[in-house]
């Protein structure tokens, strides 16, 4: 897919991961939609970007979904790409709560129910473009589980599983591609609590996302996440 020329919904756009694709795509002189809860750092990333917009709003909230891909229907209409990467994690452990439960549920409802909607809220209008894009950012979890964030692999592994399902069901459809990008520890404020500060720079995220698109790989695992990847693979195809 090309890497230029497009229109660009990035939620979680305000921070981290998500503003560095947006830098990035802003830089090849794309147009940028960035979306984040809060108003004043949405601000701070546009002083950052050039031919950017930003939406405020929290994609969890159906409310919000439904308003927010109303407004990007309407008055960006040229948007050919939704990156599915807003996302919320809990860091605790199960010994030492009791309410595991609701932490499950705010990080099932913003990881995967919500993106279900959202997807499903602009996937017409998507379909109506020469070529689109849909992306999702899961995580080096979708390959297992760690004691510190107990439910949150859960999520991201649901959202892989959809994530295969969709690009199965629009394979034979040209002008969608359907991508997941699996980022293993990033250095962000997201992921502060749970030792972000070992983690990646969120640049390389962005810069293997734009490699990956480039050569169409849907698949775009990042850092150490190859290595999980490559072992699935290669047991895949030993029964395959």
């Amino acid at each position: 897919m090309k890497t230029t020329e497009n229109t660009i919904f990035i939620s979680g756009g305000s921070a981290g991961i998500g503003l560095a694709i947006a830098q990035k795509f802003s830089a090849l002189g794309n147009k940028v939609i960035i979306n984040g809860r809060n108003t004043e750092r949405l601000e701070k990333a546009l002083a950052k970007l050039s031919n950017a917009v930003a939406i405020q709003g929290d994609l969890s909230v159906e409310a919000d979904r439904i308003r927010i891909a109303e407004d990007l229907k309407a008055n960006h209409p040229d948007v050919n790409m939704i990156i599915n990467n807003a996302g919320a994690a809990f860091g605790y452990l199960l010994s030492e709560t009791t309410n595991a439960h609701k932490k499950a549920e705010i990080e099932m409802n913003t990881n995967y129910l919500a993106i279900i909607h959202f997807t499903e809220l602009m996937l017409p209008h998507l379909l109506t473009k020469d070529v689109a894009a849909i992306v999702n950012v899961s995580s080096l979890a979708v390959f297992g589980s760690h004691k510190f964030l107990p439910t949150y692999g859960a999520t991201k592994a649901a959202l892989h599983s959809y994530t295969v399902a969709l690009r199965m069901t629009y394979e034979d459809t040209k002008n969608l591609q359907v991508y997941e990008i699996y980022p293993p520890l990033v250095n962000t404020a997201f992921s502060a609590e749970i030792g972000g500060e070992n983690g990646i720079p969120p640049e390389e995220v962005a810069d293997e996302f734009l490699i990956a698109l480039e050569n169409n790989q849907f698949e775009v695992p990042v850092g150490e996440t190859k290595k999980y990847a490559a072992a699935v693979a290669e047991a895949i195809s030993k029964i395959s």
